[in-house]
């Protein structure tokens, strides 16, 4: 038990350069409010439901973080800042990263039946601040959503997700060598809208040397055909 909780702290750690100690990780609200969802989870299963509600709303107080007790969470789950919200049916795996203000929404079935509604959150997953992960769908491995991306669709493997709807950059996750905070590169070598204005711009180019090529052709077959009627 000790050896697990040093090596989730640890995890933390390699994620937030801020913690001077894991000590000062264990006051983080993200620490305290996976804790008590584990617990809430525990009794949400034994079917005592009233008294995982219970621990459900301690943990959103004291912590402003409302994990439901039916959401499964895999291993090294980090919640930093907090104000986040994570449905009942939602499934999340191993060394996923969230953070401020993220919700894994679901839809409201209008017939009454329940069902899976929430994300499911494959292994390595980061998901900006402020993004929204709506309905059932599937974030793939290793996939970055974007600060304040709304998705509403299945998000390949390794992808990035950006915009309002959200849609893939051009940048792949799997490229980047390090932990990305946010879902995003934050620099501008990376940036998606650069990176799509450079492409135009190489684009351009190419349809200019084409062009100057086809107008070169054009002008010299026209003065070898003005060079023959001459000679005849």
């Amino acid at each position: 038990m000790k050896r697990e909780l040093i090596a989730y702290l640890d995890s933390i750690k390699a994620r937030d350069p801020a913690p001077r100690s894991r000590w000062e990780i264990l006051l983080y609200p993200g620490v305290l409010a996976l804790g008590l969802h584990r617990l809430a989870h525990w009794l949400f299963n034994g079917e005592l439901y009233f008294l995982a509600r219970l621990v459900n709303h301690l943990s959103r107080f004291f912590t402003a973080i409302d994990i439901h007790p039916g959401a499964q969470i895999g291993q090294n789950f980090f919640i930093d800042h907090g104000f986040t919200v994570i449905g009942e049916t939602a499934k999340i795996g191993n060394n996923v990263t969230i953070y401020q203000n993220v919700t894994l929404g679901g839809t409201n079935p209008a017939d009454g039946v329940g069902g899976q509604r929430h994300p499911l959150i494959a292994d390595d997953v980061i998901i900006g601040s402020g993004a929204q992960v709506l309905g059932p769908i599937m974030v793939g491995r290793g996939a970055r959503i974007g600060a304040n991306a709304v998705v509403t669709r299945d998000v390949p493997e390794g992808a990035t997700m950006v915009g309002i709807p959200a849609r893939p950059t051009l940048i792949d996750a799997e490229t980047f060598n390090s932990f990305v905070p946010y879902g995003t590169p934050c620099t501008e070598r990376f940036d998606p809208q650069t990176q799509q204005l450079e492409l135009l711009k190489c684009e351009v180019e190419t349809l200019r040397g084409k062009l100057a090529k086809i107008i070169d052709e054009r002008e010299a077959a026209s003065a070898a055909s003005s060079t023959d009627r001459q000679s005849a």
